[in-house]
């Protein structure tokens, strides 16, 4: 099995990409069709800021072209503020927003605080949480306390099919490893927090790692979080010929788009 590799930034409604992305007289109501002809993925991140309202899941799903998928971040109401605990209501409603994505809805992601530890009590939260997830789906949990970075997490989201999101940052670099049958990884910067640059020799030695992480898996799921200065788009598409160029399967933006 070759996985195939879905390459996107983190976001796209950035206004300092006027002129690094976006055609400088482009409104942003544009802003997602003109990504769309770039990349073929994007990871939504103003779910987890506040729920979509139906119209806006509607609107991004007339929007896409087909064949592109939306990585959705879970409200921070589940993560950072019920921790986990007593969501299934919130849970259920923040899913049934997403699917309304349909064809274009891709893994879901939770990303859980720096203050969340590793502790007996929290490692039962997230059992009963991993529990609660539809199968149907594609999930991924994205630690910000190296306490979780064990094999026992590992473990742990294996038994439920979810992903570990793996993650490059300046303080903090989780292990490269594939905990469901599709892999998560984002970029947020090796030097400066959402504010560096990688070099194309950087990311031509991660695309060997990549590959190798994508072996027997279905996909590989890779979101670039450096937005400033346009970073994001130029590494991810870097990104993505690198890949191409070792033989891997990259998926492309629509010709529709």
């Amino acid at each position: 099995m070759a996985a195939t590799f879905y390459i996107g930034t983190s976001g796209w409604h950035y206004p300092h990409w006027l002129g690094n992305f976006y055609p400088e007289d482009l409104p942003p109501s544009r802003w997602l069709q003109h990504y769309a002809r770039h990349f073929p993925t994007v990871e939504l991140n103003n779910s987890f800021y506040r729920q979509p309202k139906p119209g806006a899941w509607d609107l991004w799903r007339r929007t896409a072209p087909e064949g592109f998928l939306f990585a959705v971040k879970a409200n921070r109401f589940l993560t950072h503020i019920k921790r986990l605990r007593d969501v299934e209501d919130s849970l259920q409603r923040f899913l049934e927003g997403a699917l309304r994505l349909g064809p274009h809805l891709g893994p879901v992601l939770y990303q859980l605080p720096p203050s969340f530890h590793r502790t007996a009590e929290n490692e039962e939260r997230l059992a009963r949480f991993l529990a609660l997830l539809p199968r149907h789906l594609r999930h991924a949990v994205e630690f910000r306390h190296r306490s979780w970075l064990v094999d026992e997490t590992c473990r742990l989201l294996a038994r439920h099919g979810v992903a570990l999101c793996c993650f490059d940052a300046p303080r903090l670099r989780t292990p490269l490893v594939a905990t469901a049958p599709f892999a998560y990884l984002r970029f947020h910067g090796s030097e400066a927090l959402y504010a560096s640059n990688y070099s194309d020799e950087e990311l031509r030695e991660w695309a060997v790692r990549l590959s190798r992480l994508g072996e027997g898996l279905e996909a590989v799921y890779v979101y670039f979080n450096n937005d400033a200065y346009a970073f994001a788009v130029h590494n991810a598409r870097t990104l993505m010929a690198s890949l191409q160029s070792l033989g891997q399967e990259v998926a492309t933006p629509s010709a529709c788009a």
